[in-house]
This record gives structure tokens, sequence and C-alpha cells, in this order.
């Protein structure tokens, strides 16, 4: 998760609580902001990209390994009517 979109949902939060709040904690945005980057950072996340790119290799991968049964059980079936 980027910045950006972690400073939207702090000021988000920040913007939804009560003004007495706000007052009593100061600077709650930077709080909730810190708060949350801590957070996440002890998630182990990866971005839209990298998670596309693993999609693809299984996909690749899914298809050599279906490929390869398919020769095994050829191979067996010669092997079966050599016998």
């Amino acid at each position: 998760m980027d910045n950006k979109t972690i400073e939207n949902i702090a000021k988000q939060i920040s913007e939804s609580m009560p003004a007495g709040v706000k007052e009593l904690a100061g600077n709650v945005e930077q709080r909730v902001k810190q708060t949350l980057q801590s957070q996440l950072s002890k998630l182990d996340l990866v971005t839209r990209e990298e998670m596309d790119v693993q999609q693809q290799l299984l996909l690749r991968l899914r298809e050599r390994v279906e490929l390869l049964e398919q020769q095994v059980a050829e191979q067996n079936k010669q092997d079966d009517t050599q016998e």
C-alpha cells in the first residue's frame, strides 16, 4: 500500500472524529498515519503488479504440468501396449 493511500485513510479517519476528540488528541491524522504505516509494514504485502506477474507465472506452470501429465499418460499407454 503506497503512502498516498495511507494518508487518505488516515485523513478519512481523522475527519470522521468529533471535534472534541481531535482537539484532545492533537495531530490525530499524523498519529493514525504512523500507526497504519507501522502495522502495515508488519504485513507481508505485495503490489498489484507483483500479484499479476505471479498469477501469469502460475498459469504458465499449470499449463506445463498439464502437458507433462498428458505426455506421461501417453507414454504409459505405449508401455502397456508393448508389454
